[in-house]
């Protein structure tokens, strides 16, 4: 593989406009070469350019990192004249960047070579910048995990000890001299470079778990940043033996009186609370329930920040190696040893020279084996670095086989039908009536118990129908929305599940009759049936409101409202037939559609963009052919009228109105399908924009100098 689609392939997608654009910058360098063969033929026995051992570097990220960064010029007085390029160090509106002077301008062809040089600057100052803001955040999330790792340690020691220290006070006395002896002993026994080097193992072992409170002097030329974890910490700032037993120490419980938990666990009850603005019950409670809910919290935010460093080291490693590659195959074509200039300024900025996130990787391994995986390594990184799931083609399988047996299974029935001349007998249509919407309504193998057909996932469906059902008591989440948005599209299989209750809960199949379009009781159900999806999200939409604040919310809830009055009105139209009825349910549904068909094409798939590069769509897609999106657009506004059928009652001589039904039903599944390809494109193309690469992992502790610093 190439590297231009390895580069591709490996950068994280969220991050793509902050990678650097290689294939733009081969471009160039083409336009570079095609201007030197025309205006220098290529000799007969070329000469090319002899390697050298300085494009061949090392991007293993750990050798020849300084521990602390400062900018350096990158070239000397003494070799300016012997060098094609000189990079300088400018200021730019207040931040540093790098700028690329091409000191062979007369050259022919070099209007080419400065415009390539100065792309490459503005290209490797995006990915410097974005790696340094980077950086700067996880370091502030580094010294949040800190804080909260010292709360973790001191409610565990309160779980695990709840009268205090006072009772090991003598216990803690023994250990320590007994150590400070074994220290001793050794020491005589051990030759000097082995004592040197072992030195930081003992302070490892000697340190207690709780030893939270730290000697302020040691800690004086450091920052909070740098105390991931207490323990690798003192193994650093230690030098003494002496020092060893002044460190071992039980830690200090006082944290606990500046700490409250978190409730991040939404249920009605505290959705309630907070609308009433009730307050909350927030006192830290020493169970060891909350303390395994706890370390269940953390280890999950210890993951999640784990994988944001390792991406976070690929993308220096990716961009740093991008960058040598694209100047190798300038060296190559130009025959100038440039590369070494250039790759010695990218080895001195901050992108090339910074090893903070590879110091947090380290610390953060260290904390979290010793802390949540009982000081086991392999059990640990094989949290932290799991190994990617071997892929397994039996859901794609499944699909299709089951996606086959239900089109067999609908010839079949046509094929049946035709055969027995059933819509010729005089019982046709009692049959379409009853049995023929049984067809659309196959689901109650989710609520089976068993430990089958993917039981996790179907509680988790079953979960998230809950929430929708139950808005506005949940907090709404991607999974509940979309899942309702679904299910606005599942409202005639719905009233065919309504429909079998009645018949077969009623008893009307053993007289063979149907008398539940007549029942009052069945009626209202009709209503309420069809309006419930449609209730669920308007519900949701107001959560969003009330808790985001965002008027979009309220835009999409009045959607959701008008076709909720347009889905009564069809209702009411076909159980009391009435030109009244029908002209106002044909008003509301004309309107609810119009709004949801622009709504689809404007804001869920962030289509019809006058300015966009991509005239009347968006300026990024996904699909490479446009008509592809043209056609969706059409076959949208299509289906979404389909649902006026109903209400303007078109005849077809060789349908059943049943029939009819179930086909507008299908169509708007089929419409639903399309919508959710597109809204998920553009979901994702939203993330890109705004560089959301992980989901964001609550903490389970709050400090109270915070809310005081947020208030």
């Amino acid at each position: 593989m190439k590297f231009g689609k390895e580069f591709s392939v490996q950068m994280v997608h969220e991050w793509q406009e902050a990678y650097m654009d290689y294939d733009f910058l081969k471009t160039l360098l083409k336009e570079v070469q095609s201007f030197q063969l025309k205006t220098k033929p290529p000799a007969a026995n070329p000469v090319g350019l002899k390697r050298k051992l300085t494009l061949y570097r090392a991007f293993s990220g750990l050798t020849q990192r300084k521990s602390d960064y400062t900018p350096t010029s990158p070239s000397s007085p003494d070799d300016i004249e012997k060098q094609p390029i000189l990079v300088n160090i400018v200021s730019v509106e207040g931040s540093q960047s790098y700028q690329t002077t091409f000191l062979m301008p007369m050259v022919g062809g070099g209007e080419y070579e400065l415009l390539f040089f100065r792309r490459l600057d503005d290209e490797f100052n995006k990915v410097d910048r974005f790696y340094r803001s980077k950086v700067e955040e996880v370091l502030k999330e580094a010294e949040m995990l800190n804080k909260q790792m010292d709360a973790l340690i001191a409610f565990r020691i309160k779980v695990e000890n709840p009268t205090g220290w006072s009772d090991r006070t003598a216990d803690i006395t023994r250990l320590a001299s007994d150590v400070a002896a074994s220290t001793t002993a050794l020491a005589a026994s051990t030759p000097s470079g082995a004592r040197a080097n072992r030195r930081g193992l003992q302070v490892l072992d000697m340190i207690d778990e709780g030893s939270i409170t730290r000697e302020q002097s040691d800690e004086s030329n450091h920052g909070k940043v740098q105390k991931e974890s207490d323990n690798t910490i003192q193994v650093e700032e230690v030098q003494k033996p002496k020092s060893m037993i002044r460190t071992f120490r039980p830690a200090s419980l006082e944290i606990l009186s500046n700490v409250k938990i978190n409730n991040t666990v939404a249920t009605p009850r505290s959705t309630i609370k907070n609308f009433l603005k009730v307050p909350q019950q927030t006192e830290l409670k020493f169970t060891r329930e909350n303390l395994r809910k706890v370390e269940e919290q953390l280890k999950g935010a210890f993951v999640e920040f784990y994988h944001k460093l390792r991406l976070l080291k690929s993308y220096s490693f990716l961009n740093t190696l991008a960058i040598s590659k694209i100047m190798k195959k300038y060296d190559k074509i130009t025959t100038r040893d440039a590369s070494k200039y250039y790759m010695k300024m990218v080895d001195n900025s901050y992108l090339g020279s910074s090893d903070e996130v590879t110091k947090l990787m380290e610390r953060v391994e260290a904390t979290f084996i010793k802390h949540f995986s009982n000081s086991n390594r392999s059990k640990g990184m094989g949290v932290l670095r799991p190994e990617a799931k071997r892929e397994r083609h039996r859901t794609t399988f499944y699909m299709g086989f089951f996606s086959g047996c239900t089109v067999a299974l609908l010839i079949a029935l046509v094929l049946i039908i035709h055969v027995r001349k059933i819509m010729k007998d005089p019982g046709r249509i009692l049959y379409m009536e009853t049995m023929f919407p049984l067809y659309s309504s196959s689901s109650s193998y989710l609520l089976l118990p068993f430990n089958m057909f993917y039981r996790s996932a179907r509680f988790f469906l079953l979960t998230c129908i809950f929430h929708s059902i139950a808005a506005p008591l949940y907090k709404v989440t991607l999974p509940d929305f979309f899942l309702a948005d679904q299910l606005t599209s599942q409202v005639q299989s719905l009233r065919s599940l309504e429909f079998y209750i009645c018949y077969y809960g009623w008893g009307d199949y053993k007289h063979r009759q149907n008398t539940c379009r007549s029942n009052t009781v069945f009626r209202t159900f009709s209503f309420i049936i069809a309006v419930i999806p449609y209730w669920s999200r308007l519900l949701q939409c107001l959560r969003r409101l009330f808790e985001e604040k965002d008027p979009m919310q309220g835009y999409n809830g009045l959607k959701y409202f008008l076709t909720i009055v347009a889905v009564c009105m069809r209702t009411a139209y076909s159980l009391n037939h009435g030109v009244g009825w029908r002209a106002i349910a044909w008003f509301f549904s004309a309107i609810a559609a119009i709004f949801g068909t622009y709504w689809d094409l404007v804001f869920d798939w962030g289509l019809l963009q006058r300015h966009s590069k991509n005239r009347w769509l968006r300026d990024k897609l996904l699909v490479p052919y446009k008509s592809v999106y043209f056609g969706a657009m059409v076959m949208n506004v299509l289906l979404r009228f389909a649902w006026l059928q109903t209400v303007l009652d078109f005849r077809f001589s060789s349908l059943h109105k049943e029939t009819t039904i179930a086909i507008v039903a299908s169509l708007e599944i089929i419409r639903r399908g399309m919508w959710n390809f597109f809204r998920l494109e553009n979901e994702h193309l939203n993330n890109v924009g705004k560089y959301r690469a992980f989901k964001s992992v609550p903490l389970p502790f709050n400090y109270i100098e915070d809310d005081d610093n947020d208030d």
